[in-house]
């Protein structure tokens, strides 16, 4: 539609539903192309220019415009817009969810609800910027501001009341509201218990939240008697900043009780929204008090049109809630990674024994696995069957202190990226890179541990099986399934890397655990709650807390990653994915058991070396993915930059041209290197939790 019919539609007596449709129009003739936000600002002076030769339009307008204003609520925009209904994650979840789904509708009178439709685009956000101040001033003084006369109102403004009939008055009024409604809601979040039993000691005696309200208070008391640009209103609002800046302060002090005792997305969540709450209460400020309210309003809608874009995406409602608690796993992986990372050659032998132990475990975990078979279970309960199994001797093996191979890389991942906590520090780069050695080696003892062993354990195990019962561990007709499977121009690659994906996530399952055991003070309450006490009695309680404390991450590592390898391809097959896993020692196993049942003959079929083939690969596959995976967590929780991360890779590659055996065997002695040696570049916070609190803080 061209501009002189749109403006010739406007009716201020047309039903709700359309005049805001007028508007939803009129702000789309505006936007134009939606390419170069300078070409909107010039239809925006073109209508200006248009309207002023039109005075009869202008009266229509000014209509129009009482009706508006009198007919929407203004204040859930100012107030409320952005910010989840309950101050809760779950809430704010279903609310964007709720948004994606089902459509608006321009028949309403909650502004917040109409604004996702007058603005629907980032583009919005972009010419909301463009205007330049006498543009403002002219679209104020012509569309805003009520005229020195005004013709005879029509019937519709009557019914809209006395609050109406002053544009000005309505703007004051909604801006008062939504002080109201934003500084009781900061005020609440700081009384909240949660919130307040974690601030730090000195932040509960200051009590800057008890004093809010009375702040106010003054300022609100100071803006009805003397106007909201008065000497004392303009006092009582700075000292109204002041003491949001102490709440805001205090509640900055949460984040080191949550580095120290855990963290919560809840409670993360409530910080954040406190944080941008008292972001809004200043802009209320400045829209009320501004030598330059134009500008000042103008920089608030577009604040709330990119927040309308903001508050669509589920997945940065995820990332930005649960960053701090991905910083946390991956820190608790980080203590739990120093475990398997060798770092001389009493360390690699004994990674060698422990690897040895694990894989003769599994050497039994692929016998039971075989037996299951011969239950004939349905596919659900074949793969909880299945989990069952290797949650069990995941389990025996960690209470026995061996080795998994592939279970190293999601907790060794952290432990190295912690090498880069303190950046600012020379020599910060070679530690890291010699981490990056000491794991390569580690994986290669573990790997070689797990597979050696686990292939006699397999093969005896089926001599013994046929001494005994005249059969094999397999069949033939299992057998030759087992080599087709495994085959390396099979799916086998792809049925790797997912099983490093699952591995990846078994230590993200591990960390949250823990991270929940700390954070709810769980090992405090087996060790001195009474009912435990008086069950287990005091000093059993006491080792009972000592090994959950000790034990609770490798725990639920094993047993999600027990249980995702039964299940997933469970799941997968109920969908038609025909999804498998492939992990290193248990596909060595199987190949094992296969030879076992065909005998040395198939040593010269191709198919049997194509599966050894598919084997090789398979653990390369299992630790890069899970390795990288975990990798990336740990370098965006620990916050390193892009040009750290280059400068990283190029240390290594340099490693790798100097010593190369270092990634093999235990070197006695590498030559210091300037090249490795020199700090990283001081570009920020060592963790999650010191960004996220410079962004309160700020």
């Amino acid at each position: 539609m061209d501009l002189p019919a749109l403006l010739d539609a406007l009716d201020a007596q047309a039903p709700m539903a359309q005049r805001h449709l007028w508007l939803i129009e009129l702000l789309r003739w505006v936007r134009g192309e939606a390419q170069d936000p300078q070409a909107s600002v010039a239809r925006v002076r073109l209508l200006l220019d248009t309207v002023q030769t039109r005075p009869e339009w202008l009266a229509r307008w000014h209509d129009w415009w009482r009706v508006f204003t009198g007919s929407v609520d203004a204040t859930p925009l100012l107030a409320d817009y952005g910010f989840a209904p309950r101050t809760a994650f779950l809430s704010e979840f279903g609310h964007r969810l709720r948004r994606k789904i089902l459509p608006g509708t321009p028949e309403t009178t909650d502004l917040a609800e109409l604004f996702g439709l007058l603005l629907p685009s980032r583009f919005d956000v972009r010419w909301l910027k463009a205007l330049d101040s006498a543009t403002l001033q002219r679209l104020h003084a012509l569309l805003i501001a009520p005229p020195d006369a005004l013709p005879t109102a029509a019937p519709a403004l009557a019914a809209a009341g006395n609050a109406a009939s002053s544009p000005a008055g309505f703007w004051q009024t909604a801006l008062m509201d939504a002080l109201v409604f934003c500084v009781s809601q900061v005020s609440a979040t700081g009384f909240a218990s949660e919130i307040r039993v974690r601030m730090s000691a000195e932040a509960q005696v200051s009590r800057p939240f008890h004093e809010l309200p009375s702040s106010f208070e003054v300022m609100r008391q100071a803006v009805q008697q003397h106007g909201p640009h008065s000497a004392q209103a303009l006092k009582a609002a700075t000292l109204l900043r002041a003491q949001l800046d102490a709440c805001r302060h205090a509640a900055y002090t949460v984040y080191s009780h949550l580095e120290t005792h855990g963290v919560s997305v809840g409670i993360v969540f409530r910080l954040r929204q406190l944080r941008e709450r008292i972001v809004r209460v200043k802009q209320l400020l400045d829209c009320l008090q501004s030598s330059q309210p134009e500008r000042a309003t103008v920089a608030l809608l577009a604040d709330l049109a990119q927040m309308s874009q903001d508050n669509r995406s589920i997945r940065a409602l995820i990332a930005s809630s649960s960053h701090l608690t991905a910083a946390k796993v991956a820190e608790r992986s980080a203590e739990s990674g120093e475990y398997y990372i060798t770092r001389d050659a009493a360390e690699y032998r004994q990674m060698l024994g422990k690897a040895a132990g694990g894989g003769a475990v599994l050497g039994l975990t692929t016998w039971v696995k075989f037996s299951l078979y011969a239950l004939g279970l349905s596919a659900f309960w074949a793969g909880f069957a299945a989990g069952l199994n290797y949650a069990f001797f995941f389990v025996v093996i960690q209470l026995l202190h061996l080795t998994v191979a592939t279970k190293q890389p999601a907790v060794t991942a952290p432990a190295m990226v912690a090498k880069l906590r303190d950046i600012r520090q020379p020599g910060a780069v070679r530690r890291f890179v010699d981490e990056v050695a000491n794991l390569f080696r580690s994986q290669i003892a573990a790997i070689a541990g797990n597979v050696g062993l686990v292939i006699p354990v397999v093969l005896l195990l089926s001599l013994a099986l046929r001494f005994v019962t005249g059969a094999p561990m397999i069949d033939a007709d299992q057998a030759r399934h087992v080599l087709h499977d495994l085959h390396l121009l099979g799916p086998t690659l792809l049925f790797a890397a997912l099983t490093g994906v699952l591995l990846f996530a078994s230590s993200i399952v591990a960390g949250w655990v823990e991270n929940w055991f700390v954070f709810h003070k769980l090992d405090s309450a087996v060790r001195h709650n009474p009912r435990f006490t008086r069950l287990l009695g005091p000093s059993r309680a006491a080792r009972w807390a000592s090994f959950l404390r000790q034990n609770i991450s490798g725990l639920a590592a094993n047993i999600s990653l027990g249980f995702m390898l039964g299940l997933v391809p469970a799941f997968a097959a109920f969908f038609g994915l025909g999804l498998d896993v492939r992990h290193v020692t248990l596909s060595a196993g199987q190949v094992a058991a296969a030879t076992a049942s065909l005998g040395l003959g198939v040593l010269r079929e191709p198919g049997f070396w194509w599966a050894v083939a598919g084997v090789l690969v398979v653990g390369p596959i299992n630790l890069a993915v899970s390795f990288y995976l975990a990798f990336q967590l740990a370098l965006r929780a620990q916050n390193i930059s892009e040009v750290n991360r280059v400068r990283i890779r190029a240390s290594i590659r340099h490693r790798i041209r100097r010593a190369p055996l270092s990634f093999l065997w235990p070197p006695r002695h590498l030559p210091e290197d300037e090249a490795e040696d020199a700090p990283l570049d001081p570009d920020g916070p060592a963790s999650a939790i010191d960004a996220d609190a410079q962004r309160s803080h700020g």
